[in-house]
C-alpha cells in the first residue's frame, strides 16, 4: 500500500515519466511508497479529433480547455484516490514547504495541469479543492508547477528519504532557509572552509549553522521588502 498517491490530469502525460523515473521520487516509487499516475485528457473525450479545448465565450485569442473531459478524468480518477483535487493556476495560492507538508498528510492529490488560455471555470467551481500557484511568471502550462509538488510533496513522506536528518536540515524544515554546506578539499584556490566546521565541536557547529541560516533567511526577507517598496 503507497504511502501517497498522486494522479495528474495533462495533455502531455508522457512526460511524467520521464521526469520522475529516477532520483528521490523514483525510488520511493519503485519502493511502493509513492504512486505517481499521469493521465491523458484526451482519453476522455468523445470525438473522432479527441479534441480538449475549444473558443472562448465573448471572444478573445487563444483556446480554453473544455470542462466534459476534466469532468470526467477527475470521476474516473475518484475509484483511486480521495485525496484534495488541486488546480495548478497563476493566481492561486503560492506554494511552500507549509503547503507541502499539509499535502503530504494526504492519503493522495489529484493534480489538474491548465493549458492554452486556461480551464473552463466550471472545474474550478466545482471540482478544485486547492488552487496553487509555484511564482509569479507565466509558464507554457500546468506540467512543471504539478512536477514541484510532486516533488515537494512526495520527499516529506515517512520512508522516502533514506537519512530523516536530511528532511530536517532542509531549507524551510524549521522556516529558516539552510546553512552553507562545504565539503573536501578544507582549502580550494585560496578559498578555506570555515574553521568551526572543521574543529569536531558538534555544539559550536550547529550554533554556526543556526546562525548562518537566519542571516539568510533575514537577508532574502529584506530583499524581499526593498523589492516591494519599490514597486
Amino acid at each position: 500500500m503507497a504511502a501517497i498517491r498522486f494522479d495528474v490530469v495533462t495533455v502531455f502525460p508522457g512526460i511524467f515519466g520521464a521526469v520522475f523515473e529516477a532520483g528521490v521520487v523514483g525510488r520511493a516509487i519503485a519502493r511502493g511508497l509513492v504512486e505517481l499516475e499521469a493521465h491523458d485528457l484526451r482519453a476522455f473525450t468523445h470525438d473522432r479529433h479527441r479534441q480538449v479545448d475549444d473558443l472562448p465565450y465573448g471572444g478573445g485569442p487563444g483556446m480554453v480547455i473544455k470542462p466534459e473531459p476534466v469532468f470526467e478524468a477527475i470521476e474516473a480518477v475518484r475509484a483511486q484516490n480521495r485525496g484534495p483535487v488541486i488546480l495548478m493556476e497563476p493566481w492561486g495560492e503560492p506554494f511552500n514547504q507549509t503547503l507541502a507538508r499539509e499535502l503530504a498528510a494526504e492519503p493522495g492529490v489529484v493534480i489538474v495541469c491548465g493549458r492554452y488560455e486556461g480551464v473552463d471555470d466550471r472545474v474550478r467551481e466545482t471540482l478544485a479543492d486547492r488552487e496553487i500557484s509555484i511564482g509569479d511568471y507565466v509558464l507554457s502550462g500546468g506540467e512543471l508547477p504539478a512536477m514541484v509538488v510532486i516533488d515537494a510533496v512526495a520527499r516529506l513522506v515517512p520512508g522516502v528519504l533514506g537519512d530523516q536528518e536530511s528532511l530536517a536540515g532542509d531549507s524551510f524544515a524549521a522556516d529558516l532557509l539552510g546553512h552553507p554546506q562545504y565539503t573536501r578539499p578544507a582549502e580550494f584556490r585560496g578559498l578555506r572552509v570555515p574553521d568551526v566546521l572543521l574543529s569536531g565541536n558538534h555544539r559550536e557547529i550547529e550554533a554556526w549553522r543556526r546562525a548562518r541560516a537566519r542571516e539568510r533567511t533575514h537577508a532574502r526577507a529584506g530583499s524581499l521588502g526593498s523589492q516591494g517598496e519599490q514597486s
